[in-house]
C-alpha cells in the first residue's frame, strides 16, 4: 500500500505521515517499506488519481503487510 492511502486511513496529512515514517525509519526493515523510484511511480501514475496541484513532490513510500502492521507503533487509531 502507498503512503497517501495509509495517511487517509490514519486520518493524517500525507506530509505528516511521511515525516513520522522518516523519523522512525529505523523501525522498518528494508523489506517492510521502501520508497518508489520515479520510474515505478510513473508506471503507476495512470492507475491512480494525482492531485490537482500537479501530483506529488516526493516519491511515495510503499509498505508491505508487515510494514503496515508496524505503523501501529507510530500511529494510534
Amino acid at each position: 500500500m502507498l503512503d497517501f492511502d495509509l495517511a487517509i486511513l490514519y486520518n493524517v496529512d500525507t506530509k505528516a505521515f511521511k515525516q513520522s515514517v522518516r523519523r522512525n525509519s529505523n523501525r522498518f526493515p528494508k523489506d517492510f517499506m521502501f520508497e518508489l523510484t520515479e520510474m515505478e511511480f510513473n508506471s503507476l501514475r495512470s492507475q491512480i488519481v494525482t492531485s490537482k496541484r500537479g501530483g506529488t513532490r516526493y516519491m511515495p513510500f510503499a509498505f508491505t503487510e508487515q510494514g503496515i502492521a508496524l505503523l501501529s507503533s507510530i500511529f494510534y487509531v
